[in-house]
């Protein structure tokens, strides 16, 4: 009975071993943080799913700290991973300028940083992780404008709702897609404003005030995924589907039916989980002694309602996270 007791006592130890095997592993490599701006916004899920999925695969501990969109918890959420001793950061920060306080913080410390998309506007990292951000912008433009001379829609004006124009990546979003309308032709300025908040329900109130003081608006470029919503539902309500043609930026399952329909014309795609994955990575390889490349630049996605059936599969796994089927 004895020997029972203590041979059931040792196998139910190696099994909790067995079981604890990899937690224990993250915990000796240590902890990657990726510290984004919001997780209320699909695409910084996205992202983290990838950073996620590289960390966990090579014995990493992983963990996502939200920012709420707000510089201050941005810095307290760096000033926590400081006082925990993580392994490296990855860091998509609430927009350039406040970037670099972060990087002097985990310099000090010692502490590697990798930075997924928007930029910094100074200071040390390992690697930018990014997007052709006017490249991307640029190709909506153009798709946008041929979309808008195919109706007829050409001598209307454009406006657009942006991201932040303190972000490095929404000035070349502007001027990417601006430069596209005029190469075009298309000169009728319906005005810019910017998110803070970054919801659908922000984006439907600046729509409504631009149609309301350009009742020629023809065309609209939405700098991101989800408040895109809004502006097609500030369209609809003012019975103007059709009459305005929207172009996007970035991409989440909404869009796949609302570009299948035409409702969206174009949607310039960054591919999300990728750029997580790369980022993880860059943040690896630079631990495991390596020197990855200071920028790597991960592909925008054009997809229109005319290529959208053949870009799906490509966009279900690096932009949406394998989220739909």
């Amino acid at each position: 009975m004895m020997k029972r007791r203590i041979f059931g006592l040792a196998a139910a130890a190696c099994a909790t071993l067995a079981l604890s095997a990899p937690f224990a592993q993250a915990q000796d490599k240590g902890e990657l943080v990726y510290m984004t701006p919001g997780l209320d916004l699909a695409f910084w899920r996205y992202v983290s799913e990838g950073v996620k999925s590289v960390a966990e695969e090579n014995g990493y501990g992983f963990s996502a700290l939200d920012s709420t969109n707000d510089p201050q918890t941005q810095l307290q959420n760096a000033q926590d991973a400081v006082a925990r001793g993580v392994a490296g950061i990855v860091l998509s920060p609430t927009d350039s300028s406040t970037a670099p306080a972060i990087l002097t913080l985990a310099k000090d410390a010692g502490i590697p940083v990798v930075i997924a998309d928007i930029g910094t506007d100074s200071g040390e990292y390992v690697s930018l992780i990014g997007s052709n951000n006017y490249e991307g912008a640029n190709g909506v433009g153009k798709a946008l404008a041929e979309a808008m001379k195919a109706d007829g829609k050409e001598d209307g004006s454009v406006g657009i709702i942006g991201i932040s124009q303190a972000r490095l990546n929404g000035q070349a979003r502007t001027k990417g897609f601006k430069d596209a309308m005029a190469d075009a032709g298309i000169t009728k300025d319906a005005g810019l404003q910017q998110m803070q908040a970054y919801t659908a329900d922000e984006t439907f109130k600046f729509t409504q005030d631009m149609i309301t003081s350009n009742p020629d608006m023809t065309g609209m470029f939405v700098q991101t995924d989800g408040p895109t919503l809004g502006a097609l539902q500030a369209i609809k309500s003012a019975r103007m589907t059709g009459e305005v043609l929207v172009g996007a930026f970035d991409g989440i399952p909404e869009f796949v039916p609302l570009l299948q329909s035409g409702d969206i014309v174009v949607a310039g795609m960054q591919q999300p989980y990728l750029m997580g994955v790369r980022s993880a990575e860059a943040m690896v390889e630079h631990l495991d002694g390596g020197t990855p490349e200071k920028e790597i630049t991960v592909p925008i996605l054009i997809v229109t309602s005319d290529n959208i059936e053949e870009m799906l599969p490509t966009i279900k796994e690096t932009v949406f996270a394998n989220e739909i089927e």
